[in-house]
């Protein structure tokens, strides 16, 4: 895997924020599949703020290491707002970070329907104790999708952390 030279930078930025907190951060990807992590730790010195990530690809996965909850599931499926902020809370408090980014989305080819069409990306951040969530339609093949899926989780973090040091 190659890390796009955009996303090196942001992943830059977003350790020398957690740098500056003392704060370490922690991931739980499903589409991503270790995507944002990689890019992490990508950046020499990353040890300082990052100690452990989850690759939670499927719901067994989430439910297990993340404690999301399977009526969670059930009712608004893997790839949802609701599920991310328990996979975002649940990564927190099984890493103890007070920084977690989850990412669950639909990447293609297939798996889309029409409430969740192919590029359908939901994100959830936790900082230290509070979780918000979000989610887009990003266009293009499977590694677009999740690069653009990657990039986005990195400037939301950055502008969430750049928001509490200001």
């Amino acid at each position: 895997m190659t890390v796009v030279a955009d996303s090196l930078q942001l992943a830059t930025t977003l350790g020398q924020l957690l740098l500056r907190k003392k704060w370490t951060i922690t991931t739980a990807e499903s589409c991503t599949g270790g995507g944002l992590a990689y890019c992490l730790t990508a950046i020499p010195g990353s040890s300082a703020y990052v100690d452990r990530s989850f690759i939670t690809y499927s719901n067994k996965a989430k439910q297990q290491m993340l404690a999301v909850r399977s009526a969670t599931l059930l009712q608004f499926g893997a790839v949802s707002e609701e599920t991310v902020r328990e996979m975002a809370a649940g990564a927190a408090k099984a890493a103890g970070a007070n920084v977690a980014v989850a990412i669950s989305g639909v990447a293609g080819p297939d798996g889309g329907s029409v409430y969740k069409p192919v590029g359908t990306v939901c994100f959830g951040f936790y900082v230290d104790g509070s979780v918000a969530s979000s989610h887009m339609l990003f266009a293009g093949d499977r590694q677009q999708v999740r690069q653009q899926a990657i990039d986005y989780a990195l400037k939301q973090s950055i502008q969430l952390l750049t928001a509490l040091l200001n």
